[in-house]
Formats: structure tokens, C-alpha cells, sequence
């Protein structure tokens, strides 16, 4: 009776969900469900990266699977990194993906840094890629360079730009010269980093030339033959710490100016005179200051002559008074001033006419 009761049981299906499935059939599901699931994103890896993948097999860009899925976790620019390391690679240049990247998000300039160290080294130039890196970042534009380190270029000196046509130097005879010169450049890649700039290189060749002319004797060398002044700017080694080196000066333009020396001595005599008239002046200014001092003085003397002889009439009459002169001491006195002073009218008569003789 058990036995047939229980066998009906263990013989029964199991009971079904509320959805209707057993549990084989969800087992199913879930396992069909995560097949389905791992395809698509099978399918995304494909479409996305397989292409470039296959791309960079073929060329030798030795970029993996991985690589590819790791740029794109780190939003990195996947697409043009492969790009980028293809033509380094078919250009002969070795460069690892990682250095690529890290250039990336350092916020460098791949395409065109990738584009200067492949140019460079077509010219034969060595460029690592590092150190077009760092010019890059340093804020250089690493593909003019090498561009111009291939095909030098010309700056004017001293630069129109800044509002001067010429240079302005002088011998030594006085005459004054007007240069212009053309500076040849080639860019040394070794240097560019923390290399002058071409501001430095005009104000460097500009002294120069200025100090050339300078040292010239006469301003007929110089006009007889302006490749002197080239030859001496050129070996003074003015493109030191730039990020340049000098090919050529070639002088464009060579005149006569003023005659600076003859301003100059104009200049200096009218000075010299200046001053000559200031000493006069303060000589003259002395003289009548001595002139009035010694006016004061004679008026002062006088002065005294007249309290000298206002005492004359007081001592007389002292002399009375006390017994030591008589009255006829006094009139003998008289006497004597009367005789002289006729006499100094006829002294003075006298010289009179002889002057008044000799002139006519």
C-alpha cells in the first residue's frame, strides 16, 4: 500500500514554476542567454578592434588584442595610435606603442611629432623620439624644425617687423654707416630645447655688425668690401645656446649715412663755447662786484678825509686855547695854503696847455 502510494510520487515530473519551466529548461535559458551575451561582445571586439588589429599584424605593428582594449579603457585615441605607429614602422623608425600613448595623454601632438621624427629620419637627422616629444610639449613646433633644419630659412636683421630698416653704426673717421643683413639658419634638433629663439640670433648678429663697422679705420673699407664685416659676425660664434646655427650673413645693404664725428665736434665746440661765455660772464660779474666794492671803499676814505679835516679847526682852536700856537703862527699857516694852492693852479694851468699843445 506504501509502496504504491510512494512510487507515483518519485515517478511524477517536478513541479513547474509560475512561468511554466522546469528547472532544466532555466538552466538552459541562463546558459543561452550568457552564449548570446559573450557573441555580442565578441561581435563589439571584432567590429571595433579587429580591423586595426589585423591592420597592425600585417604591418609589423606588433600591437595586440589587449593593447587595443586597454587604449580604449584608458580613452585613449586607439585608432590614430595604430595609425601613427604603422607609419613609424614602415618608415623604419622603432617606437614602442607605450611611448605613443604616454605622449597622447600628456596632451602632446602625435600626428605631427610622429610626422617630424619620420621626416627627420628620412633626412639622415637624429631625432629619438623623445626628444621630439619633449619639444613637442615644450610648445616648439617640432615639424617646422625639422623643416627648417632641412631646408634652412632667411631672417632679416634687424627685423622690419619691429619698425627698423637698418642698422646704425660709425667708424672711426665719424662716418656712419647703414646695414642690412640677411641671416641664413638651420635648426639644431639637439638644441632646441632651451635654445634661444631667433629674437636672439637678430640681436646677436646685429652687434655684431655694429661692432664691425666700429672697428673699421675708414668707411671706404668697409663700402670697398662688406664681406669683411660677414667674415668677422660669422666667426664670432653668436649662434652659441641658441637653437640655431648660422649658415651664412650675407649683407644686403651697405650705405653712408651722417658725418657723425663732425656733428659731434660741432656739437662739442658749441658746448666748449657755451662754457667759455659762462666763465666770462662769472669773471665779468666779479669784476663789477670788485668795482663796487672798491667805489664803497673810496666813498668810505673820503669820508674819512672829511672828519679828518673837520678836526683840523677844533685842533687849532685847541691849540690856541692851550698856549701853543700865536696868531701869527696861525696867519704864516695861512700863507703857506694860499702859496700852495696858486701854485697847484699854475701847476695845473700849465699842464693843461701843453696837453691841449700836443694835440693840436
Amino acid at each position: 500500500m506504501t509502496s504504491t502510494v510512494l512510487f507515483p510520487l518519485f515517478a511524477a515530473d517536478p513541479p513547474a514554476n509560475k512561468t511554466g519551466l522546469t528547472g532544466g529548461e532555466m538552466i538552459l535559458l541562463i546558459v543561452a542567454g550568457i552564449a548570446v551575451l559573450i557573441f555580442l561582445v565578441f561581435l563589439f571586439i571584432f567590429f571595433s578592434f579587429i580591423r586595426l588589429w589585423i591592420q597592425a599584424l600585417l604591418t609589423k605593428a606588433e600591437i595586440g588584442i589587449g593593447s587595443l582594449i586597454g587604449m580604449k579603457l584608458r580613452n585613449v585615441d586607439y585608432a590614430m595610435i595604430v595609425r601613427q605607429k604603422i607609419a613609424l614602422v614602415q618608415a623604419g623608425v622603432r617606437v614602442t606603442t607605450g611611448d605613443l600613448e604616454s605622449h597622447f595623454l600628456a596632451r602632446g601632438n602625435v600626428p605631427k611629432t610622429a610626422t617630424a621624427v619620420i621626416a627627420a629620419h628620412k633626412a639622415g637627422l637624429d631625432l629619438p623620439w623623445r626628444t621630439a616629444a619633449a619639444i613637442d610639449l615644450a610648445g616648439r613646433d617640432v615639424l617646422e624644425a625639422v623643416r627648417t633644419s632641412v631646408n634652412p630659412k632667411v631672417i632679416d636683421c634687424p627685423d622690419p617687423a619691429k619698425g627698423k630698416q637698418f642698422l646704425d653704426a660709425v667708424c672711426k673717421n665719424g662716418i656712419q654707416l647703414l646695414a642690412k643683413a640677411r641671416v641664413t639658419v638651420r635648426t639644431k634638433l639637439e638644441r632646441l630645447v632651451g635654445g634661444a629663439t631667433e629674437e636672439t640670433i637678430i640681436a646677436r648678429v646685429g652687434e655684431g655688425i655694429v661692432k664691425a663697422i666700429g672697428s673699421a679705420h675708414d668707411h671706404k673699407e668697409v663700402l670697398a668690401n662688406p664681406g669683411m664685416i660677414s667674415q668677422i659676425v660669422l666667426h664670432s660664434g653668436l649662434d652659441a645656446q641658441t637653437a640655431f646655427e648660422i649658415v651664412s650673413i650675407d649683407i644686403a645693404n651697405l650705405e653712408p649715412g651722417e658725418n657723425i664725428g663732425a656733428k659731434l665736434a660741432a656739437d662739442q665746440a658749441a658746448a666748449d663755447l657755451r662754457v667759455a661765455q659762462a666763465e666770462a660772464e662769472k669773471r665779468r660779474a666779479a669784476a663789477v662786484a670788485r668795482e663796487q666794492e672798491m667805489r664803497a671803499l673810496c666813498e668810505e676814505n673820503r669820508a674819512k678825509v672829511v672828519e679828518a679835516e673837520a678836526q683840523v679847526p677844533q685842533a687849532i682852536s685847541e691849540a690856541f686855547r692851550g698856549g701853543h700856537m700865536g696868531v701869527m703862527d696861525f696867519y704864516n699857516m695861512k700863507n703857506l695854503q694860499s702859496d700852495t694852492s696858486m701854485r697847484n693852479n699854475i701847476a695845473s694851468m700849465t699842464g693843461g696847455n701843453e696837453s691841449t699843445t700836443g694835440r693840436s
